[in-house]
């Protein structure tokens, strides 16, 4: 029997989290032609007319596990990285419940960048020098020995913050006592990655991995930085935009598999880890070819806000066929269009950010809007009759259209209709695409 055949209609779902990006692949879910019914943890306002939300936190496994026996959930979509770092893919697993995500081993090429740099080293997969540090006073030493620019990571989770681009030495020795001393990431910080500076253009892209088949999606580019130039400290990503078509017409996606994926999953395999669910690489195009600045274990965010639209598959059809290790019977089919998405982030944010605000939307409502555009939630939440502020990114408005001046015109002409107070949001996302 086919695989897509064994998808029972009507099919139950759980997503679990509550970003944009979530509430990205709930929408492309529902679009389904098995129709799925849809459940989410803990979700989001803007999920709710697509999912029943559930009130388990994301990275409470216990709860998420006895959920899905509980209701008969098909297969389990595990969207943020701390579910997968707390071995949520295991329990489900051993429990004999289809999920979409990799088990902890093999999301330590996120959950652990010590791990990623040394698995890459090991397999010849391009990457920046580097050394791992533990001891506060060696780390600075090895940056006034290497000078800057220079990279400080914090090793493990730090939710799309713990990466300093550090251009002086003072700035790197300052960002490498400010985790190892100032506990600013907490236990995430305690070891260090410090890795020479890649100077190039940044892409991502995306594979579904089954353990053996390897699909690539269509590549991104997210933009980091909070202000317009890519000025100001780092972020989870203020806007993203795809496909970018130099990439494309470089051949570089297969030069990215061939090179980086293959190797790396090859390497896991030889530790005895097989890899299913999304493999994200974050790539930097230098002169000599694409050298890896990070690993995801996960869809990104918000690349999975541009990527996702662009999709004319049918997403349970990709992820059940993934989680089933048999997804070379799946073909993939994409639109030629463009897409470009743009966060809207609260006061202070990446800092702490200011929570509480009413959110003022178009007349459509808080999701659904005009052609070719959409409003994915993530720090939202819903207060009597209103939807206020409840994180650093509050919305990701999105545009499509058959170019990117389109998209882009709708995207911004959507977030110039939305307001909350100390709104922010970058003016250029996508204005350069080479």
């Amino acid at each position: 029997m086919a695989i897509i055949d064994s998808i029972p209609r009507r099919a139950r779902v759980l997503v679990v989290g509550g970003g944009a990006r979530e509430h990205a692949i709930a929408w492309k879910l529902a679009q389904s032609r098995h129709q799925p019914v849809l459940y989410a943890a803990r979700g989001n306002p803007g999920m709710a007319a697509l999912c029943r939300l559930v009130a388990i936190d994301a990275g409470d496994v216990a709860a998420l596990v006895a959920f899905a026996e509980r209701e008969g959930i098909d297969l389990v979509v595990v969207g943020p990285e701390q579910p997968l770092a707390n071995g949520l893919a295991d329990e489900l697993q051993r429990r004999e419940i289809r999920v979409f995500g990799p088990t902890r081993a093999a999301a330590q090429l996120e959950t652990s960048k010590a791990f990623a740099k040394d698995l890459m080293q090991r397999a010849g997969v391009p990457t920046a020098s580097y050394a791992v540090f533990t001891d506060v006073e060696e780390a600075r030493q090895y940056v006034r020995r290497q000078g800057a620019p220079i990279v400080v990571k914090a090793d493990g989770l730090a939710a799309g913050k713990g990466v300093t681009v550090a251009r002086t030495v003072a700035e790197a020795i300052a960002a490498v006592d400010d985790a190892m001393l100032g506990g600013r990431f907490g236990s995430a910080g305690r070891r260090v990655v410090v890795e020479a500076y890649l100077s190039g253009r940044e892409a991502s892209l995306m594979f579904f991995v089954d353990g053996q088949t390897v699909v690539p999606m269509l590549p991104a580019r997210d933009h980091k930085p909070v202000g317009d130039g890519d000025t100001g400290p780092n972020t989870g990503g203020m806007g993203a935009f795809a496909p970018i078509q130099s990439f494309l017409d470089a051949g570089l996606t297969a030069m990215v598999e061939a090179s980086i994926v293959r190797p790396t999953l090859t390497a896991l395999q030889a530790q005895g880890i097989t890899y299913r669910g999304v493999l994200y690489v974050g790539l930097m195009l230098t002169d000599e070819g694409p050298s890896v600045i990070e690993f995801n274990a996960r869809f990104g965010d918000p690349e999975t806000e541009v990527v996702l639209p662009l999709m004319r598959s049918d997403l349970l059809e990709v992820l059940w066929a993934t989680a089933a290790g048999r997804l070379e019977e799946v073909v993939m089919d994409w639109a030629g269009d463009a897409a470009v998405c743009v966060v809207l982030a609260a006061q202070n944010y990446p800092g702490t950010p200011r929570v509480g605000d009413v959110i003022t939307f178009p007349a459509a409502g808080s999701s659904a809007s005009a052609e070719g555009t959409f409003i994915f939630h993530a720090g939202t939440k819903r207060q009597g009759d209103a939807v206020v502020t409840a994180g650093g990114r509050v919305l990701t408005v999105l545009g499509t259209g058959e170019t990117f001046d389109v998209a882009r015109r709708r995207a911004y002409e959507l977030a110039e209709r939305i307001h909350f107070p100390g709104m922010q949001m970058r003016r250029d996302i996508g204005r350069h695409r080479d």
